[in-house]
């Protein structure tokens, strides 16, 4: 469900409770361990981190004027979801994601950049940690444009 806040607060504040409660845990992971360079926004109706365009002016092939999609959390219907670009992008990030959270005793729901999840303890939030803070900005951009070139 796409969102209309303007603000990742505004966004917050329209959801249930127990949406709010684990969505605003799972926010605070990754702010802290969000590298330099990348920001907060709204971005697709939820809660992004992206490039921004001042660091990388040729934006999102998909919208020039977007920022460079790094991370999503929205309140979906039947789920919350956290979107991982880096584990897209990169089979040895994956590989090394779906590792850790196997080895964390948690169950993955996982699509393609997509991890569902119904409440907090379904995460293995030292795990999301690490995988925010394993991508640099630069190492982004390199591993995204060589995923336009195939």
């Amino acid at each position: 469900m796409q969102s209309k806040a303007k603000s990742v607060q505004e966004y917050l504040d329209s959801l249930p409770e127990d949406r709010r409660t684990a969505l605003n845990a799972v926010r605070k992971v990754i702010l802290k361990h969000l590298p330099r360079g990348f920001e907060e926004v709204m971005q697709y109706g939820m809660i992004g981190y992206a490039v921004p365009l001042r660091l990388y002016p040729k934006g999102y092939h998909c919208g020039k004027n977007e920022p460079l999609p790094f991370a999503g959390l929205a309140s979906q219907k039947n789920h919350m979801s956290l979107y991982l670009c880096s584990v897209y992008g990169d089979k040895k990030t994956e590989q090394w994601f779906r590792n850790e959270f196997k080895d964390s005793g948690k169950r993955l729901e996982m699509g393609k950049s997509c991890v569902r999840f119904k409440k907090l303890e379904d995460l293995p939030l030292d795990v999301i940690g690490k995988v925010i803070a394993r991508t640099s900005v630069k190492e982004y951009i390199k591993t995204y444009e060589r995923s336009l070139k195939r």
